[in-house]
């Protein structure tokens, strides 16, 4: 007898981050004096004590396989403009991932274990036993094992009810005056403008009306684009691709970043975000994932990265623990030019030292501590010296006690923690490199003039000196007196940008300042259509681009320093058309209730009527991308993104493309054709699975297998025999089954009148082997289903086939998923999308 259903939804893994909510990522071999340093059961020293712990007596685990190289990230850091230095680290990182990860990759596949890869930092996550650890441990290219972990977010930020009351008046926030932000915006007239911010935590409110008008996905015009700017890879958020925030604490470090009305450090300029935390939680692989979209931005689907879209700057209000896990990415970072902060932590108690957390505490990051209003520092913040390296930590102090910033639901909340002090600093660097874009991605020359500008505080309780020590480290932060100490070479732009025929200022026009050495910062005009940049004295080109206006260049532009330049421009109005067309399915039929949009315009989206056809009925006049979407259930239907010209009246006829996975595999209706079952494959009851042979090699996800294990539950899994998988799930899923083809995955169970049987037809080069489910019993229903997979030797393909499907399939899962639980192509879940007498082909890719 089986359990009831759970609600169908993906678990993911990770959590939701608060300061010392915490990550132990790792990288390098951990230092003697580290606490995961320690192995034991006769295991390698490679090994962690808490891998070694979790996998005695028999039991499995999920951790990292740190490997021994390490990319050389040299070239990068000889790269002065943003995008450059970006591009060449994701680059080199890429490249020696590809070619340092492969002898081991290949071992894994061989044994049949799932991994996914990492580049970031030259890790693998796996799950195995004690057997593969020490497996593992005796390569030579392999450097550590650590243990997968989660960490629960800190009670010391764990905040009250909301508060929903209106905005600030504008009034800075203590913290705000105390770093001196304000005097900044007063006396520089800077507020961060043309610089890129984004946090890894728990998610964003990114309408929140005090951070909607900087959120870099904001089109100006009511739109927004969440590429390239939003990412989760904990798919916790309902809507996909949609930013969200299920716990507030990234909300809150976002408007201490951001924020209007005087909650923000820097509020002019951009922010992305990347969820790196589920809820009050957070796990190693999603922030690890986190940590390379920082680097390299993709759109939602997690593909197309585009480093050169990496923001400036990246607040890390999390940590925990006294490894260097998530070291190399901090290098990482840094070497692409990409400010990092980190919070120390919260475990201090006001007296003990060496309280400070990881990654916070490793010597490559800039570790944050906090004090409260009174100019005390906090009884939680954390003290150094590090446990991880001995370095001084923190190395800093911001405000961090009673901090009042944004929260979801528009609302507003008050809380305290390491957290909440690491986002002033992550404010403060926005400001400098706004005021002093030459320090734009020297990350050293940053540290220094941050590090200058502090405050002194005497307290050598924990060692070092009065002007650093481990408790306040080089200070308080003071922004002011570090952009006073600044170099003072930029040419500020500033202007108003108008309609030419009436004269109407025009809000959200973006402006795009490139120079040849310096690269692209773009600002956005505000509500009085004016702008503002700072930039390095030189040539620039400036270009103008808005929904309903004809783009505008300025090239040649020669600044000189102490000479600023007021350009007011004027852009011209464009006329509009309208858009009509037909959208056909994957098949060539005509699709109806597909939402047909021109991406990123004001311009509602549309439904196709029963014949497929559509209108959009006034589109401006430009060079745009038309996106159609199937309505659910998308079935073999993918999104369709094709570039749109408007120049007049246009009419277009879209079909939509296969469906498609991260690797390739793609889904397409096929013809029906039955493969009568021949051999049986001895399988009985509710719960059964046995290792088939496969008379030739198949491919899934671009790993060879010679024989897979067939299960009474519908599954064709390539990993290993499991028993227990009657509760299907949606894919992909990191929980086990992994590496699965599903043609039904459903509870079944085989009686007298049931079988799973096999056959292969045709010759060599050319067959097809089919594994046969007949009339499996559907034990929620009590009816029964007949369907198979095939595999085609010539194409590699995988057909699944319906004989006899009562209720449509609608409890089941259908797809196939790659062997980490990363991936997958799903054709439906809990869908009743099955016909009696048909056939789903899934086309193999490559990535």
């Amino acid at each position: 007898m089986h359990l009831p259903r759970p609600a169908r939804r993906r678990r993911a893994l990770w959590a939701a981050v608060s300061l010392s909510a915490a990550a132990a990522l790792l990288s390098s071999p951990l230092p003697a004096a580290a606490d995961d340093a320690k192995s034991g059961n006769g295991l390698s020293p490679k090994v962690d004590s808490a891998l070694a712990s979790a996998v005695e007596d028999g039991g499995e685990a999920a951790f990292f396989v740190v490997l021994e190289d390490q990319a050389d990230l040299s070239a990068a850091r000889g790269e002065k403009a943003h995008g450059a230095r970006a591009k060449a680290a994701y680059g080199a990182l890429r490249e020696h991932a590809r070619e340092n990860q492969r002898s081991l990759t290949a071992f894994l596949d061989k044994q049949k274990v799932g991994h996914q890869d990492f580049w970031i930092a030259d890790v693998v996550r796996v799950e195995g036993d004690a057997e593969l650890v020490a497996e593992l441990a005796a390569r030579s290219d392999v450097a550590q094992l650590v243990k997968e972990r989660q960490y629960a977010l800190d009670e010391v930020e764990q905040a009250g009810p909301a508060i929903t009351g209106s905005a600030a008046d504008g009034t800075p926030e203590w913290g705000i005056a105390d770093v001196k932000a304000d005097q900044v915006w007063e006396q520089y007239d800077n507020r961060g403008e043309g610089i890129v911010i984004a946090n890894v935590d728990s998610g964003v409110q990114f309408d929140h009306p005090d951070l909607v008008s900087n959120y870099r996905g904001n089109k100006g015009d009511g739109t927004f684009s969440h590429d390239y700017n939003w990412y989760d890879p904990t798919g916790q958020c309902p809507t996909s691709g949609v930013p969200c925030d299920n716990n507030g604490h990234g909300t809150h470090t976002m408007g201490t970043m951001v924020g209007a009305n005087g909650i923000g450090v820097a509020p002019k300029a951009k922010w992305i975000a990347a969820k790196g935390c589920e809820t009050d939680q957070c796990t190693d692989s999603y922030l690890l994932a986190a940590g390379q979209w920082i680097l390299a931005p993709t759109d939602g689907d997690g593909l197309n990265p585009k480093p050169e879209l990496a923001p400036n700057i990246v607040n890390n209000s999390w940590g925990g623990g006294h490894t260097t896990f998530y070291q190399d990415i901090v290098e990482a970072w840094n070497a692409a030019g990409i400010f990092e902060a980190f919070a120390a932590g919260n475990k201090g108690d006001g007296t003990t030292c060496s309280t400070s957390e990881a990654p916070g505490s490793q010597a490559p990051s800039y570790g944050v501590g906090a004090y409260d209003s009174s100019g005390k520092i906090a009884n939680f913040s954390g003290f150094g010296p590090s446990r991880v390296d001995g370095s001084m930590k923190p190395n800093i102090t911001a405000p961090g006690v009673d901090i009042r910033s944004t929260w979801p639901g528009s609302a507003y909340n008050t809380i305290k923690g390491t957290s909440m002090a690491t986002p002033h600093v992550a404010g403060a660097t926005a400001l400098l490199w706004s005021a002093a874009p030459s320090l734009i991605g020297d990350i050293d020359a940053t540290r220094a003039f941050l590090n200058q500008g502090a405050r002194n505080v005497e307290d050598t309780r924990c060692g070092g000196t009065a002007e650093a020590n481990n408790v306040w480290g080089e200070g308080k932060l003071d922004i002011l007196a570090s952009i006073d100490k600044s170099p003072h070479t930029a040419v500020t732009v500033s202007g108003k940008v108008t309609d030419k025929a009436t004269g109407a200022a025009l809000p959200g026009i973006d402006i795009k300042v490139t120079g040849a050495t310096t690269g692209t910062r773009i600002v956005s005009t505000g509500s009085d259509g004016s702008y503002r940049v700072p930039v390095d004295p030189g040539t620039y080109g400036f270009a103008l681009s808005g929904y309903g206006y004809a783009p505008k260049q300025l090239t040649g532009v020669e600044l000189t320093a102490g000479q600023p330049l007021v350009q007011d421009i004027a852009l011209d109005a464009v006329a509009s058309h309208a858009v009509t067309g037909t959208v056909l399915d994957v098949t060539g039929k005509p699709l109806a209730k597909a939402t047909v949009e021109v991406t990123g315009i004001p311009v509602d989206a549309v439904r196709t009527g029963t014949d497929g056809t559509f209108t959009l009925p006034k589109v401006a006049e430009g060079g745009y991308t038309l996106t159609v979407t199937p309505t659910e259930p998308v079935l073999c239907n993918g999104v369709s993104r094709t570039p749109l010209t408007v120049d007049g009246a246009e009419n277009e006829t879209v079909r939509l493309p296969a469906r498609t996975d991260r690797y390739g595999n793609g889904c397409t209706p096929a013809a029906y054709s039955w493969i009568k079952g021949s051999t049986a494959v001895p399988l009985s009851g509710d719960e059964d699975a046995k290792t088939v042979q496969l008379p030739f090699p198949v491919s899934l996800y671009g790993v060879e297998y010679s024989s897979a294990s067939v299960t009474t539950n519908g599954l064709v899994n390539f990993l290993q025999p499991r028993l227990g998988d009657y509760i299907n799930t949606p894919l992909p899923g990191a929980e086990e089954p992994n590496g699965i083809v599903a043609p039904f995955w459903d509870d079944l169970a085989l009686d007298r009148k049931s079988s799973v049987q096999t056959a292969t037809t045709g010759k060599a080069g050319s067959r097809k082997f089919a594994v046969v489910w007949n009339q499996a019993v559907l034990v929620s229903a009590g009816s029964r289903v007949t369907f198979e997979a095939v595999f085609d030797e010539a194409t590699g393909d995988v057909t699944f086939q319906y004989q006899s499907v009562p209720g449509a399939g609608s409890g089941a899962t259908v797809g196939i998923e790659d062997q980490s639980g990363s991936d997958a192509l799903q054709y439906s879940f809990d869908q009743a999308v099955l016909g009696d007498g048909s056939a789903i082909r899934i086309v193999q890719g490559a990535k």
